[in-house]
Formats: structure tokens, C-alpha cells, sequence
């Protein structure tokens, strides 16, 4: 979810519909405090942040952010483009800078460049535990808690690291499309995410009719969820979000 906080109502409805176009979920916020709760409130994976706002600034929102979640990307957005507001934004660590006008074009790629570098920071996981299941996603393999070795299709394996890489967060299935299969979602049946979804819980036996690994979260999307074991032997613990009545 990309968090959008800026002042300019028509600035920030279009960048809210750009980003949906390309798969993102979005949230916005017209000022600088309610981006701030909004950020702190919930689940973010980047922020793009304007720097003149009423109530709180947007350098003000920027230290406070680092100071609670210092690896969460920031994109700095701003009318102003000079070099005293570009040092103050980087120097409280805002990962990149856009000055308006812009086009949407190039700040997609550097949305996507800034998420990016972030997975490349946190690394991807190669091999985990959840619920007794091993996973290598090297092998494109996951071994049963009897021992059984079971074999994954390319595109599952992508969405299982995918999954894995936002553990904990529900992803809609906009998300994935565009994310794992990049497809443009419009004119794309949602079946196509929900059918590999549950290939996938046939291979995990996870119960197709209550299922603890990949749950379906109302109106949200599915999560990868349970106990995870990393390599490393760190252990997550990611809610219990299972809707019986939302599993398709």
C-alpha cells in the first residue's frame, strides 16, 4: 500500500488513479497529520510526501516517521525545487525527491525503484517454515511435515515468494496481478489470482475449506499467515486473519 500525502486536492486524486492503474493499493491524506496517523496506523510499504501542508509539514512528518519506522521508504513530492528544500529532505532521510510539475511516468519508476532497493535491503527469503511446511524457493519445493516433496509451477513459486516477501499484510488481488503475473488488472478476471491461490493451498494441504497458511482477508486480499522459521532460525508470528465465510 502506497501512502499519499498531499495537500492539492487534484494532484492527489491523480496520483491516487495512476497508481491504482498500476496495481498499487493506495491511501491519501490531506494534510500532514493525518498522514502521520495514517502512516503510523497502518500497514504502509512506501510514502509519498509533500513538504508544504497545513497543520504538521511534510520535513516535520519525515522525522517523526524515522524516528518510529526507519526503514519505511519516503518519496519526497514538492512545488519548491530548491537546493536547500532537496538537502533538508535527504539529510532526514527521504529516500528520493520529485519536484512538480512531474510526470507521472517518471515517478512511477521511481516509485518502483525505491521499493525495489528496499526488497534488495531486507533480501528476499530463499527458504522458510510456516506451519510445518518447508519452503525453498530456490527448488521451487515444498516439503510436507511427513516428508513428501511437492513441486511448484514457475508462476507459483512467484506468488508464493511474493506472499512470503509481504508476510503478514493482506495483498489484493489487483496487487498480485500486476505484481507476480504483470498483467494490467482491468478487463482481468479476479479467478485467475483465486485459482492459482488455491492450487497452491492444494500443495501446502492447507484446507481448502478453513485454511491457516494462505488466509483470505474480507475484502482485503489473501495473506501469507501462521509461524514463520526463517534460516536464520527467527521466528514471526503473523495474525490470524482467517474468514471462513470470505474463502473462495
Amino acid at each position: 500500500t502506497i501512502l499519499i500525502v498531499e495537500d492539492d486536492a487534484p494532484i492527489r486524486r491523480g496520483l491516487c488513479d495512476a497508481l491504482k492503474f498500476h496495481g498499487h493499493q493506495v491511501r491519501d491524506a490531506a494534510d500532514g497529520r493525518a498522514g502521520l496517523d495514517a502512516a503510523l496506523a497502518t500497514d504502509i510499504d512506501l510514502v509519498i510526501l509533500d513538504i508544504l501542508m497545513p497543520r504538521v509539514d511534510g520535513l516535520t512528518v519525515l522525522r517523526e516517521l524515522r524516528q518510529i519506522k526507519p526503514a519505511l521508504p519516503i518519496i519526497m513530492l514538492t512545488a519548491k525545487g530548491e537546493e536547500l528544500d532537496r538537502v533538508r529532505g535527504l539529510r532526514d532521510g527521504a529516500d528520493d525527491y520529485v519536484v512538480k510539475p512531474f510526470s507521472l511516468p517518471e515517478l512511477i519508476a521511481r516509485i518502483d525503484a525505491v521499493l525495489r532497493r528496499s526488497a534488495e535491503r531486507s533480501g528476499p527469503v530463499k527458504k522458510m517454515t510456516v506451519a510445518g511446511r518447508t519452503i525453498d524457493f530456490l527448488r521451487r519445493e515444498i516439503t510436507l511435515p511427513d516428508g513428501t516433496r511437492v513441486l511448484l509451477s514457475e508462476q507459483e513459486s512467484k506468488l508464493l515468494a511474493y506472499l512470503a516477501a509481504h508476510r503478514g499484510r493482506a495483498i489484493a488481488r489487483d496487487e498480485l496481478l500486476a505484481r507476480v503475473w504483470g498483467l494490467d488488472p482491468r478487463g482481468v478476471h479476479t479467478r485467475t489470482v483465486d485459482m492459482a491461490v488455491a492450487r497452491l493451498r492444494e500443495a501446502l494441504q492447507d484446507n481448502s475449506t478453513d485454511p491457516s497458511v494462505i488466509v483470505t482477508v474480507r475484502l482485503k486480499g489473501y495473506m501469507l499467515a501462521g509461524e514463520l522459521i526463517l534460516p536464520e532460525g527467527k521466528r514471526e508470528s503473523t495474525p490470524d486473519a482467517r474468514t471462513r465465510e470470505d474463502t473462495p
